[in-house]
């Protein structure tokens, strides 16, 4: 099309798209268009190759001081379905599952109102005598503040902390969207967008890589996703320490917010590709599937996704509490090779920081 020759011409030279070529992206190009280009972009940077690896979550604890309008996971500590499990409890579960052959647990939950850096720094001591070959790939930005809050430390000082026993890498997570008037509205007592920006940064600068999110489908603008994604994009230009940028559906069963519905898997689609051809700095951009369900992550593989995260081993509840459709996501190496290789890509298990095993 005449219309976007600028834009396609800019992504033939290899140029960086503007917010406005963003923008006129999310407003005006077909979604099959955007598909074209992304996939264009995705085979330039992994040909035919679809990662992923094998994992398990294991959720802490569910019990939060804070209450996020979005979130369905969150409990009081009254409630009959909260959950706060103790160490010997998880490290029962990670060794229920790694005789599959696990080689990354991703450890997150809730801000707990007790639970800070000694609680922690056990938790991985643990780990990393039992198994110390295993990435602990644990947080989000939002815990390490909390954490750090509860502990009396600086947030440079309880990193420090986390990583001499064994944190390897950083979930990136508690992003939403870090447009500052709508996260008053969805997440207020949240984290302040330039302080997650800014635990990333020091994560960085500690040579510990993350990855990291977005929030979308909810009360924000096409404006505020690009917003987002330009402040994402400008950290990486500093310093390249985001192994993956994870889009993540809004779901509204459960939660406060009061949304009825939710955005449509063209829109999931468009999404995608444009994250891949907005983010040229960030290599992976991942299909989450417990999220999307496995037929629309497959789909997101044509999109520009090059990742399908892990195995999981039905070890999450977030999404599934939100109205996920795999109310107990779990898949198998065997079928999420052969699901990749149906889909016409080639499967590629990896480690957490993206290097084929």
């Amino acid at each position: 099309m005449e219309k976007f020759r600028d834009i396609e011409n800019k992504l033939l030279k290899r140029e960086r798209l503007s917010f406005d070529d963003a923008l006129r992206m999310y407003y005006e190009m077909p979604v099959q268009k955007l598909g074209v280009l992304a996939n264009n972009i995705k085979q330039n940077l992994h040909g035919k190759r679809v990662f992923f690896n094998r994992n398990i979550h294991v959720e802490t604890s569910n019990i939060c001081v804070n209450k996020c309008k979005f979130c369905s996971f969150y409990r009081d500590s009254v409630c009959k379905d909260s959950w706060e499990y103790s160490i010997p409890e998880i490290i029962e579960k990670i060794q229920q599952n790694y005789k599959s052959g696990i080689t990354e647990v991703h450890i997150v939950g809730s801000l707990h109102p007790t639970r800070g850096i000694d609680f922690f720094t056990e938790l991985f001591k643990q780990i990393k005598i039992k198994w110390s070959n295993l990435h602990i790939k644990a947080f989000t930005a939002v815990e390490i503040e909390h954490i750090a809050m509860l502990s009396g430390l600086s947030i440079s000082n309880c990193i420090d902390e986390l990583k001499s026993v064994g944190l390897d890498s950083v979930a990136g997570g508690g992003a939403e969207i870090f447009d500052e008037n709508i996260r008053k509205q969805i997440c207020p007592e949240k984290t302040a967008s330039s302080d997650w920006l800014n635990i990333h940064r020091k994560l960085h600068n500690k040579n510990i890589t993350s990855n990291c999110t977005m929030l979308y489908g909810h009360i924000e603008s096409y404006e505020n996703r690009v917003d987002h994604m330009n402040r994402l994009r400008t950290l990486q230009d500093e310093t390249g320490g985001f192994n993956c940028f994870i889009p993540l559906k809004y779901k509204y069963a459960n939660n406060k917010l009061g949304l009825k519905k939710e955005v449509s898997l063209s829109e999931d689609l468009k999404n995608y590709a444009i994250a891949r051809l907005f983010l040229d700095n960030i290599k992976h951009l991942k299909a989450y599937w417990p999220m999307m369900g496995k037929e629309s992550s497959l789909l997101a593989l044509n999109f520009g996704a090059n990742d399908m995260d892990g195995t999981i081993y039905d070890s999450t509840k977030i999404y599934s509490m939100a109205g996920a459709q795999d109310t107990k996501p779990t898949i198998s190496k065997t079928e999420m090779e052969q699901l990749i290789i149906n889909e016409g890509f080639i499967p590629i298990e990896r480690d957490s920081l993206f290097n084929p095993l």
